[in-house]
């Protein structure tokens, strides 16, 4: 991470998975997923204008990860290029107040480096989720934050912008997705779209 003093950030956008295997190629990407991209992009500049805490989550595995068990398609293995952040969104990983951390599970919550930034950025208050996919890493990172959040006593506001999250095969899996709001809306995180 080269973000220093994460305890100086106030609120969080987190960018799941917004890498080329889950858009541009790959076993499990679905072109459909960029339409979120231009609403993705004016929530990171809000938050780049106000100085507040940009985090990129990279689903990055191994031809070894056990998760591959359950999905059995690779995707985003290292070095293949499909764990890279999409170009669109790129340019803003760069920037001072961003960080950029992989995960090799479903939940950025697990991934130590993120529990780390957790850990040290400690006057968070909001946290603003966007990316994809909806009913998987959308649904079980707030999840993990969310109890994260009250293992250590912090009362904080989680968001999941609505229309500004997408995942694979959407039309047929839309009663997934539907789940994974109800699951998130009943513990406690809020759902938003822009008006």
């Amino acid at each position: 991470m080269k973000v220093k003093n994460l305890n100086v950030y106030n609120k969080a956008l987190i960018v799941v998975d917004m890498v080329n295997g889950f858009v541009r190629e790959g076993a499990l990407h679905d072109d459909n997923i960029a339409r979120v991209i231009p609403r993705q992009i004016e929530l990171i500049r809000e938050y780049q204008n106000v100085g507040e805490l940009v985090i990129f989550i990279q689903d990055t595995h191994t031809k070894e990860s056990t998760e591959h068990k359950r999905f059995p398609d690779y995707h985003c293995l290292k070095g293949s290029g499909e764990e890279e952040i999409v170009e669109e969104l790129k340019p803003f990983t760069s920037l001072d107040n961003t960080i950029c951390i992989p995960k090799n599970n479903t939940s950025f919550m697990e991934s130590e480096p993120f529990r780390d930034a957790m850990k040290e950025a400690s006057n968070i208050k909001e946290f603003d989720i966007v990316g994809c996919c909806t009913d998987i890493c959308i649904c079980n990172g707030p999840m993990g934050l969310a109890n994260y959040l009250d293992e250590h006593n912090r009362d904080c506001v989680i968001r999941v912008h609505k229309d500004a999250v997408a995942t694979f095969a959407e039309d047929n899996r839309q009663n997934y997705v539907d789940a994974a709001y109800l699951l998130m809306e009943q513990q406690g995180i809020q759902l938003v779209k822009k008006i």
